[in-house]
């Protein structure tokens, strides 16, 4: 029997903010009480209101503000002697380096938070942070390392009946399955992890699933059932503001309608993804993006070596970024639009 989702990043005074709550509005609330708490000299309920600034600004897409805020939360949480907030701080650090692009970063700190987490007793933090290792690497496309801790984590969520927590383990299986191959069984699980969530009325949780799944039916050939859940989930994202989310479901639908070869709407899409990912500074969704814009550009009858030069370009920043996976998609790309790699598709990097 699963609960229901819960935000257990809202912390201190923000304890009754919802899951599903704008973040427009936790961002006024996390600044309100941010003030008041630096007036009462309370360092550990700085810390703690001062975490829920620093999501709110993440996920708006506010990165510098984002980045200011978590280290401020750090530091007042290690002047109160409080680990656990040292936890959460460093685990928001490291998911806002992930939404950058600096892998080596996220990794670095979402580390320091689990072991902060064990150190402080905060099972929660340590759970978290946890699971960021594990997308971290599922992102970068290393699953053979980060498989088995997401099944790890899914047995654990199941069994303390975290819903919100069972349906990200759920889609990141999910995600590895279908980047693998194994369709079937990545649909029933973006299936039951959009069932999960709303049940568990995490509306989050289930516009990420929404979009898992219309990646597989759009790959089945359906595009405008693909669409149509694609537009559901769209409606969470914009009441809740949820602005990277947003983007990457807009580069999907850009990805619906270009396998539909519909290629000048897929076009105009993927422009208006790489536009909102620009704006909120997030290099990985930028260069996927981008990726199907040129194969757009290049079935509307871009010149070839105009093609070749930026999907050459596009694979060195992956490479530097270190998406594996997205690389090969740029690799897959050259066959598929029957492009000549640029010095033989190598980049010196590799």
């Amino acid at each position: 029997m699963h609960s229901k989702a819960l935000a257990p990043e809202y912390q201190g005074a923000l304890t009754k903010m919802s899951v599903n709550s704008s973040l427009a509005d936790v961002l006024a609330e996390g600044v309100r009480h941010l003030r008041e708490a630096e007036l009462s000299g309370s360092q550990q309920e700085v810390a703690r209101c001062g975490l829920a600034v620093a999501e709110a600004h993440r996920r708006l897409g506010n990165v510098t503000e984002a980045d200011r805020a978590w280290k401020a939360s750090y530091r007042s949480a290690r002047s109160a002697g409080d680990l656990g907030a040292m936890a959460w701080a460093l685990w928001s650090g490291g998911t806002l380096a992930r939404q950058r692009g600096e892998l080596r970063l996220a990794f670095r700190l979402l580390g320091l938070a689990a072991d902060m987490g064990k150190r402080g007793g905060d099972i929660v933090a340590r759970g978290y942070s946890l699971a960021g290792l594990a997308e971290t690497g599922r992102i970068q496309g290393d699953y053979r390392t980060v498989a088995a801790l997401h099944e790890q984590l899914l047995a654990e969520a199941r069994a303390r009946g975290e819903a919100r927590h069972t349906v990200w383990a759920l889609e990141g299986i999910a995600q590895i399955h279908r980047n693998t191959g194994s369709l079937d069984t990545a649909l029933a699980m973006f299936e039951e992890a959009a069932e999960l969530a709303g049940n568990a009325d995490d509306r989050r949780g289930r516009a990420w699933a929404l979009r898992g799944m219309a990646d597989i039916i759009s790959l089945r050939n359906d595009p405008e059932r693909a669409l149509a859940l694609l537009a559901e989930a769209e409606l969470t994202c914009r009441e809740m503001k949820l602005s990277s989310s947003l983007a990457y479901n807009h580069k999907m639908r850009a990805n619906v309608l270009f396998r539909a070869e519909r290629y000048e709407e897929a076009r105009g899409m993927y422009e208006e993804a790489l536009a909102e990912f620009r704006a909120m500074t997030e290099p990985r969704g930028e260069a996927l993006a981008r990726l199907g814009l040129v194969k757009s550009l290049a079935r509307l009858g871009r010149d070839r070596d105009d093609t070749a030069a930026d999907l050459h370009e596009l694979r060195r920043t992956l490479s530097r970024i270190g998406l594996l996976n997205a690389r090969d998609m740029v690799d897959k790309a050259y066959a598929e639009l029957g492009v000549t790699p640029v010095d033989g598709g190598t980049d010196g990097e590799s």
